[in-house]
């Protein structure tokens, strides 16, 4: 069975001077804190690396991050992968739970991650727990 919560979070951006600045596009490292609110409750870390080309709104991201917290009453942790893409405006961010990451009670867990930046930083995550893992 499918579960899904909603909620939004906050975030901090430290974004690292590029260390590739080769013709067609700049690599940069970036580290991302978030608080999250409403049906998970906790904090995560998320490491990003991204690459910004010279043609405006084209770019790309990877990230990993590590979300600790309280998702409907379970505590645990869990890691979300994202892949990101931009093509002149048009977006593509797909966010992944990597599977048999989750700890405590939220071991199990499963799922896919929505983020609709029209409304800010709201946040949906459809997820199941398989209570056999």
């Amino acid at each position: 069975m499918t579960t899904r919560a909603t909620g939004n979070f906050d975030l901090n951006w430290d974004e690292q001077p590029p260390y590739d600045k080769a013709e067609g596009a700049t690599l940069a490292k970036v580290t991302v804190t978030k608080k999250f609110r409403g049906d998970l409750v906790g904090t995560s870390v998320a490491e990003l690396i991204k690459a910004m080309t010279d043609v405006p709104d084209s770019a790309g991201y990877v990230a990993i991050e590590r979300v600790t917290g309280t998702l409907h009453g379970r505590e645990g942790s869990f890691v979300l992968q994202h892949n990101a893409i931009m093509d002149r405006g048009k977006g593509d961010l797909q966010i992944r739970i990597v599977p048999d990451s989750g700890t405590g009670e939220l071991k199990g867990i499963s799922g896919t991650m929505h983020v609709d930046p029209s409304k800010g930083h709201f946040w949906t995550l459809d997820y199941s727990i398989d209570e056999s893992a």
